[in-house]
């Protein structure tokens, strides 16, 4: 199996109750480009949930504060990347994005990496 690219997402409930989400890339792409992708499917499968407020973290400063327009993109795809999660954003009643430490959110990458690598799943992660 050749490697290939992953994204992790972890979904915690008010109540503390986890969903792990692995999500396996079919395309090339850089770190950036990644993340957002793990922030859309994210937020997609929250949509599916009927979730309304989200607290969502990330361990890329970039993305986070490009959607907070707090930095300007530098390319088209960064930008479009951007747009989509705002229209996602508009299916909530409040979100909330945080930076954390990539040390901070090792579970995200501990899935992103096992996607990556193409491991049969591990039991309690979604392979969507």
């Amino acid at each position: 199996m050749v490697p290939g690219l992953g994204a992790g997402v972890v979904l915690i409930s008010p109540e503390g109750s986890r969903l792990h989400y692995a999500i396996r890339l079919h395309f090339l792409a850089l770190n950036n480009a990644v993340e957002y992708e793990a922030l859309i499917n994210g937020l997609r499968i929250i949509v599916e949930l009927d979730a309304m407020r989200l607290y969502v973290r990330s361990d890329s400063e970039l993305v986070i504060d490009q959607v907070m327009k707090e930095s300007s993109y530098k390319s088209p795809l960064m930008a479009a990347y951007c747009q989509e999660v705002h229209k996602l954003e508009d299916k909530f009643r409040g979100i909330k994005l945080h930076h954390v430490p990539r040390k901070d959110n090792d579970v995200a990458d501990f899935l992103a990496k096992l996607e990556a690598r193409q491991e049969p799943p591990v039991d309690g992660v979604f392979v969507p």
